[in-house]
């Protein structure tokens, strides 16, 4: 961010780090350099009473309150991340709040009619004044149309857009300053983060996309019996307003309203479960925020699906890895768990294997011998979350967004039925994938649409083939080698090369005395002297010393 737009900023700036300091940050504003923004009187005695005693997680989720809708927003995507956020910090930003003061009517029939283009009388029928949800967002009217259909029409707050942008410049700018500033927030990709959930908060204010999501949703889920998409109106919706079919129905998580009604709990959770399975590992795209509010038990036992803003995309590849995680899990297999990320690409070259194993083992330990129904799918993912980032192994978003939507999805099902097991649920879903995956038709198939490239691929290879061997000619192809300890190794050559001369020079010299001891044998009348000294008495001393060393030397190498 250059100067003039952090001038312009400037009360915004000083907005955040006065926060910083009044919920015990105050040292990040001098680590980051902002203490100018910060008045005096705040900095140094702006920390509220009490703050000292109240924890990390408590802080950091009472400051993101404070700050409004897209500090709140954010928070709550990153209550997601379990793979890169500590758990306890995880399980505070899960309890912020999105319920705000709803905007007065007038605002929202002002945007209506500017977006739609015409007199909110013409474009409703009946239209309540009072919204029946308000979030950070927008909030949310019943309303009729002029055709008589009833719908929900959600409004996006006045400036939303302009607030969130503004302040997420700022973060991507702080974030920026705390990599070059401090190593741990280089350690945990602080920028990085900031990037990627302003991006999935800028998708949510987009209702266009919302739109269009639901409408694929509507497509795939056709042939589910039991799954209801509402109706999107397109020629009453925009990038700010979203007009859908109004659904009327029972929460999830109201079960005695649901048994009251005459249905089963064991059979909505098992149907509820179904449905986010068949999207995940069939469709490719699920809905990623399945919590109880945004699902409804319709009169015959369908399930609606509400509020298609935040959703989660898979690759073939992806879901066919995760369908053998699953199965790895449930038989509790280290390798297999191992090798179903290795395959997603998350692990870096230089872990260290052994102990990720060992790691691996002690969480597949946590379940040896205990019963189906009592293991938790999400919460051996999000164990698993916590073991990447232990070894520092990259999860990609699609998963970690997977990883919570699973665990969302399982505490609604076990609300429902406390002794369902999504696992049971899972596992069937994942060896059909794998069937897929393996079927000799479809891989005849896949092989066919292949065999183009394949075929380009051989045309190329002499010309490249060619080139190769015209830079190998012109010494542009460096080779380089690296043996791992090279300098440990050459030392230990250098200890043999030491010892097999000792030995060489001894035998050689034990050859010389053996000669000298003939010599003296058949002339026995003389000795063989050097100087005034006898020399075979000398040579039995040298000879002695050298085998001496030589032996002491092996045995203090153990070897």
């Amino acid at each position: 961010m250059d100067v003039g737009r952090r001038f312009r900023h400037l009360h915004r700036y000083r907005e955040i780090a006065s926060a910083f300091v009044r919920y015990g940050f105050g040292y990040l504003v001098k680590d980051l350099g902002l203490a100018e923004v910060v008045p005096y009187r705040t900095f140094w005695n702006g920390q509220r009473k009490g703050v000292d005693k109240k924890s990390l997680g408590i802080r950091i989720r009472l400051f993101l309150e404070e700050l409004g809708p897209t500090f709140v927003k954010l928070g709550q995507l990153a209550g997601s991340r379990s793979d890169l956020l500590p758990g306890h910090i995880v399980a505070e930003l899960k309890k912020l709040q999105d319920d705000v003061t709803a905007f007065p009517f007038s605002e929202a029939a002002r945007i209506i009619e500017t977006e739609l283009g015409d007199k909110l009388e013409v474009l409703f029928s009946e239209f309540e004044e009072r919204p029946i949800a308000a979030a950070s967002i927008g909030q949310v009217h019943l309303a009729v149309l002029s055709s008589g259909e009833s719908v929900a029409v959600k409004v996006q707050r006045p400036n939303i857009r302009t607030i969130v942008e503004t302040d997420l410049e700022i973060l991507a700018e702080l974030a920026g300053m705390a990599e070059r500033r401090l190593e741990w927030a280089k350690r945990y990709r602080i920028r990085e983060m900031a990037d990627e959930l302003g991006r999935a908060l800028l998708a949510e204010l987009d209702y266009e996309k919302e739109r269009r999501n639901a409408e694929k949703f509507a497509v795939l889920g056709a042939s589910i019996p039991y799954l209801h998409i509402p109706v999107v109106y397109s020629e009453r919706s925009t990038s700010r307003i979203l007009t859908m079919e109004r659904v009327d129905g029972i929460k999830l998580s109201d079960k005695e309203a649901l048994q009251a009604a005459g249905h089963s709990p064991a059979e909505i959770a098992d149907r509820f479960v179904s449905i986010i399975l068949h999207q995940v590992l069939f469709d490719g795209f699920f809905h990623a925020d399945p919590h109880p509010g945004n699902a409804l038990v319709l009169e015959d036992g369908r399930i609606a699906l509400l509020d298609f803003g935040m959703v989660g995309k898979l690759s073939t590849t992806m879901k066919l890895y995760f369908s053998s995680l699953v199965i790895a899990l449930r038989g509790q297999s280290t390798e297999g768990v191992i090798r179903a990320i290795s395959r997603l690409g998350l692990i870096p070259d230089n872990i260290d294997q052994s102990l990720l194993h060992a790691d691996v083992d002690e969480l597949r330990e946590l379940y040896y011998g205990v019963p189906l129904s009592q293991i938790s799918l999400g919460d051996s993912i999000r164990r698993l979350m916590d073991v990447a980032r232990k070894h520092d192994i990259r999860i990609p978003s699609e998963m970690t967004l997977l990883g919570k939507t699973l665990l969302t999805t399982e505490g609604v099902a076990s609300g429902l039925d406390p002794s369902f097991s999504i696992l049971k649920v899972a596992e069937p879903f994942g060896r059909r994938l794998l069937k897929y995956k393996v079927n000799p038709v479809r891989a005849i198939k896949r092989a066919g649409t292949k065999l183009p490239e394949i075929a380009d691929w051989l045309w190329d290879a002499p010309g490249k083939l060619k080139e190769l061997m015209t830079l190998a000619k012109q010494g542009k192809i460096k080779l380089e080698l690296t043996v791992p300890e090279t300098e440990a190794f050459m030392k230990k050559l250098d200890r043999i090369g030491n010892r097999l001369s000792i030995s060489i020079v001894l035998l050689a010299f034990s050859i010389l005395m053996v000669g000298l001891i003939v010599g003296s044998s058949i002339n026995s009348e003389s000795s063989i002297t050097i100087g005034r000294f006898p020399a075979i008495e000398i040579g039995f001393a040298v000879a002695g010393t050298m085998l001496l060393w030589l032996l002491y030397s092996i045995f203090r190498s153990g070897r």
